[in-house]
């Protein structure tokens, strides 16, 4: 059964708190008749939301560019109420197959302004078959534009990247923490130049997020990071 996107969350939702490692980590989830669900962790000052949007609410086989829109636009509304930081996984689970003009118009558009529109915000998609991935991955290829993709809770680029570029991601991942353009340029061998480059690239995409923090030294420098 379909959902109206439209719909307005119900008064009464339901709340679960669990707890996703240390003592002081906990998940907050927020489960809404709309179909998002919000998790919110903690750890010491760390704070990020994630939501999730599952597709399947809208059906098994997604069709057109109609269809598709009707989506971006909750996925709009729903990356507005975010701050810099968190993440919206789009929940591509059940769904068993969507056409390349759906893709186009539901990824590859949203992707292509989500960093202007919703700076420092992580777009995330999970759980896609072969069908769909296929589909998803050309129809972003075909935009230049890519997509993280998180399976088995690993974390990947889906679409057009750069060898380069997927190498850079790889190694910020790698880091598990902020990371700066110095750092990462010794790490890969390559000149400072060119890897402000990758990062000015991949930041550009909604890929990476940047930001401020003092060095050793106390000097004011750009660090990077993939989610938190």
């Amino acid at each position: 059964m379909c959902i109206n996107p439209d719909a307005k969350p119900s008064q009464f939702p339901f709340f679960e708190t669990r707890p996703v490692g240390p003592t002081r980590r906990c998940r907050l989830s927020l489960i809404l008749a709309s179909g998002v669900v919000d998790f919110h962790d903690s750890l010491h000052t760390l704070n990020r939301m994630e939501k999730r949007l599952k597709l399947s609410q809208f059906g098994s086989h997604l069709w057109t560019k109609e269809k598709a829109r009707q989506i971006r636009s909750r996925v709009g509304k729903v990356l507005a109420t975010l701050e810099a930081g968190d993440v919206l996984v789009i929940d591509a689970g059940a769904v068993e197959a969507f056409d390349f003009s759906f893709a186009a118009e539901l990824f590859a558009k949203t992707l292509m302004t989500l960093s202007v529109e919703s700076p420092g915000r992580f777009l995330i998609v999970e759980n896609l078959n072969e069908c769909t991935g296929e589909n998803l991955n050309q129809a972003l290829e075909s935009n230049n534009v890519a997509v993280i993709e998180r399976r088995e809770m690993k974390l990947s680029l889906l679409g057009k990247v750069h060898p380069a570029d997927r190498e850079t991601f790889a190694a910020i991942l790698d880091a598990g923490a902020v990371v700066s353009a110095g750092a990462l340029s010794r790490h890969l061998v390559v000149s400072l130049t060119a890897m402000n480059e990758r990062l000015s690239k991949l930041t550009s995409m909604g890929i990476v997020r940047r930001e401020k923090a003092s060095s050793a030294t106390g000097r004011e420098q750009y660090v990077y990071r993939v989610l938190n």
